[in-house]
């Protein structure tokens, strides 16, 4: 497990992370739903699947 660091966070560091949070792409549960039912189809792989959308076959 991770531990949370003792210090408070800088305000460069609450920058970093309201960007990260902001630029996260998310899908709707609409969609995930689609892609996994064309895997299931297995027309194609999950990689062909997920390359459009920019999400990682993993």
């Amino acid at each position: 497990m991770r531990q949370k660091s003792v210090h408070p966070e800088s305000p460069s560091e609450r920058l970093v992370k309201n960007i990260r949070r902001a630029t996260r792409k998310r899908h709707s549960s609409e969609e995930k739903i689609r892609i996994v039912l064309d895997g299931l189809r297995g027309e194609f792989s999950i990689a062909e699947l997920c390359r459009p959308k920019s999400i990682s076959p993993e």
